[in-house]
């Protein structure tokens, strides 16, 4: 035997061997050149993007605003360019805010528990347990026969599953209605072959059905008047500003929302069909989606099980909760009783918490859900949607938001074709990059109405634009919770979403250029006179 045995287990025998020669290894030396990659170009473009603007832009706000411009552009290279992993990006703000004199860490962590992230924390509960049970299973199977084709047609299927979460999201929350619908999406997708064996064909389909559940949710929202908080805000604000006019109600914003997003929905369909669905896509998925083998394993699924129906009674009241939480202006909702204190994050935790109450009759002793299935919560994403809060958060208090309003005089200039376009651009641009929707709107909308006030013109020719404008964000994860939701399932990157997002965010501004002046006019009587409060 050796004098130093490798494989012993004596604890004297020494771990490395003592007298061997320790060769030169070409990892321990830190060459320059392994410095100098695109990656660590990537890493070091956020620090010195945010010296450059501390440097040499110069604001009349405060110094703030400034260092929050400077550190969105940190934190927004990093992102785009996927520098550090994106859970790192998305806590950036807690350090850079204090680091950089914009608000203090206790304050930034706040913005990580937000009511929308207790909204999709919940939900995303109540869809482990969907998944559990294999009811998304279910309904995967349902819409797939039933917009399949024989043989597959996918632009009819993509069809299909976009027009479910439109139709949905119209009468629930856009968060809740992508969180209920993407693991419909994903079902449908689980049959199909995954990683090296997946072909070019079906991956192309893939990243079509993801963004077509991400977009078509927040365009089906602007459809009623309920589907979005933006839509609210602008009824509140227009009725704040022009007490003798008549408010906006329920059906007058339904007979221009839904044609105004019909337009835009089908410009998705069309847009992801070409980018998509190549020829060869039909011969590519008809292996996998046979309509009479579809209805075979749906037959094999039986009659659905207590547990299945005990879920779905769960969600069921979940959205029923949501849907008359807050009705109109006129007709409260339950909400009313908590004087607005319960928000949709606390229906949706304390029917997630139902989940853990209600006894599995299957199995005795046992809750319909146990804690353990919460470790697959995507806590990445949690963090994600946080740091859009906490930007949004920062780009007011720090005074960026005024100064950024205060660049907008020029429409004044703008000629009366001009305006709905110009203002739906800049609105977007904003919601995509710096702040939420609902923020872009409360930001925006008062600016603008006191342009109309200057201008001699009816507000809503602006504030509507404005306000639909805030919607289109379609480029980015952080943009809005909606695309978080698409964006966790892996099936699409940021480059996928740009490159969809760009023509949608055009096919929706060209929409409501065409349908204000038009539609909008006979609809909410722009070409009459309001009263405008100073």
């Amino acid at each position: 035997m050796s004098a130093v045995d490798h494989d012993s287990d004596d604890p004297k025998t020494p771990l490395l061997p003592i007298n061997d020669p320790v060769e030169p290894s070409s990892s321990s030396s830190l060459s320059l050149q392994s410095l100098v990659t695109l990656q660590a170009f990537y890493v070091l473009l956020g620090p010195i993007l945010c010296a450059i603007i501390c440097l040499f832009v110069k604001f009349d706000g405060p110094v703030t605003s400034r260092n929050m411009l400077a550190v969105l552009a940190w934190v927004f290279s990093w992102w785009l360019t996927e520098a550090v992993p994106m859970p790192i990006t998305s806590i950036a703000p807690l350090f850079l805010f204090p680091l950089f004199g914009i608000s203090s860490a206790d304050t930034v962590a706040h913005s990580y528990m937000d009511d929308v992230i207790t909204l999709v924390l919940g939900s995303f509960i109540i869809v482990l347990a969907v998944e559990r049970y294999n009811i998304h299973r279910r309904l995967a199977l349902n819409i797939t026969s039933r917009f399949c084709g024989e043989p597959v047609n996918p632009p009819l299927l993509l069809l299909g599953i976009c027009a479910t979460t439109f139709f949905v999201s119209m009468w629930m929350h856009n968060v809740a209605c992508a969180v209920m619908m993407m693991p419909v999406a994903t079902g449908i997708l689980q049959r199909l072959p995954a990683g090296p064996a997946q072909s070019t064909h079906v991956h192309n389909f893939c990243r079509a059905v993801v963004l077509g559940v991400s977009y078509a949710a927040p365009i089906g929202g602007m459809s009623t008047l309920t589907g979005t908080g933006v839509n609210l805000i602008l009824v509140a604000m227009y009725k704040g500003s022009s007490p003798e006019a008549e408010s906006i109600g329920y059906n007058t914003w339904f007979f221009f929302g839904f044609p105004l997003a019909l337009l835009i929905f089908f410009s998705l369909w069309a847009i992801l069909c070409l980018l998509y669905l190549r020829r060869g896509s039909s011969q590519a998925l008809a292996p996998y989606l046979d309509k009479a083998h579809l209805r075979r394993e749906l037959d094999l699924l039986g009659p659905m099980s207590f547990a299945e129906k005990m879920v779905l009674t769960v969600f069921g009241m979940m959205v029923a909760l949501w849907m008359t939480r807050s009705i109109t202006e006129d007709i409260p909702g339950w909400g009313a009783l908590f004087h607005g204190r319960a928000g949709d994050g606390t229906v949706s935790v304390l029917m997630a918490t139902l989940l853990f109450v209600i006894p599995n009759k299957k199995q005795k002793g046992e809750a319909l859900m146990d804690w353990n299935e919460c470790k697959k919560l995507p806590w990445n994403i949690i963090l994600l949607l946080g740091a859009g809060f906490a930007i949004a958060d920062g780009v007011q208090s720090s005074g960026l938001a005024n100064v950024l309003s205060g660049t907008l005089d020029f429409l004044e200039a703008v000629p009366y074709l001009a305006i709905a376009p110009a203002v739906g651009l800049i609105s977007a641009v904003i919601t995509e990059f710096i702040t939420s929707n609902d923020a872009t709107a409360t930001l925006l909308l008062p600016l603008l109405i006191q342009m109309a006030k200057t201008m001699h013109v009816h507000p809503l020719l602006l504030m509507v634009p404005g306000a639909i404008g805030s919607q289109f964000a379609f480029m980015l994860p952080t943009a809005t919770p909606t695309n978080v939701v698409g964006f966790t399932t892996g099936h699409i990157d940021i480059p996928n979403m740009v490159k969809t997002g760009i023509p949608l965010k055009i096919a929706g501004i060209v929409s409501l250029s065409i349908l204000m002046p038009t539609l909008g006019a006979f609809v909410f009587g722009t070409n009459q006179g309001v009263q405008l409060k100073a």
